[in-house]
């Protein structure tokens, strides 16, 4: 198997919830929002959020920004807000020191996506970026994985591994594309009616570790 590896984004390498409550409190101190319409906020953008969002909030809210200038913002705060713990940045240098090609496979908007991975230090540290904005394609769509794959300049029939915390976008995801799947979880929290992943870590770190002793 080739030393690939493709990386999830969002509750892999940086914990977006945690980055996403920080904005959207910034957000509401911003605009005199009340604490429930923040939480309303936090509920609504959970999963995603794209300018289509932030024209909706601006009509709900009454607010004078234009949505693309809330955009904006949202994207500023969000980016700034991201942080990948410098032991795991450490972790990816190690990979590409032992001959390691990384990757990230992410859903999302590609510039709020390319603005956290530039801010948080991880865009300078992997080969390729592929994100579902840029391709119309999203996981756990098997295309998306193959152009990663491609991105990063490895065989597509080589092998590698998948690292993500979603067992469907993820790890059944890469799995269809035919790599080995490697889940930041607890075991015991594993779906049973999905097939298991080859490998399960609790931290990104820890996930970065048992590739290098993979590689030895």
């Amino acid at each position: 198997m080739q030393r690939l590896a493709l990386f999830d984004l969002d509750d892999t390498l940086i914990d977006r919830r945690h980055a996403l409550e920080a904005t959207l409190t910034r957000f509401a101190s911003r605009h005199g929002l009340t604490p429930d319409e923040r939480d309303a906020l936090l509920v609504r953008l959970d999963d995603r959020a794209c300018v289509a969002d932030f024209s909706a909030i601006r009509e709900r809210h009454g607010l004078s920004a234009s949505a693309q200038a809330l955009w904006r913002e949202y994207l500023a705060d969000m980016a700034a807000s991201s942080v990948c713990p410098a032991d795991v940045l450490d972790g990816l240098d190690d990979l590409t020191r032992h001959g390691w090609r990384i990757g990230i496979a992410t859903n999302g908007s590609a510039d709020i996506q390319r603005a956290k991975l530039e801010a948080t230090g991880i865009a300078h540290r992997v080969h390729a970026v592929c994100v579902s904005a840029d391709l119309g394609l999203r996981k756990p769509d098997p295309r998306l994985f193959a152009t990663a794959v491609e991105l990063c300049g490895a065989a597509p029939h080589d092998g590698g591994w998948m690292v993500g915390d979603d067992p469907v976008k993820d790890i059944a995801g890469g799995r269809s594309a035919g790599l080995a799947t490697l889940w930041i979880g607890a075991p015991d929290r594993w779906p049973g009616d999905l097939a298991a992943p080859d490998r399960t870590a609790p931290t990104a770190l820890s996930a970065i570790r048992l590739l290098l002793e993979h590689t030895a």
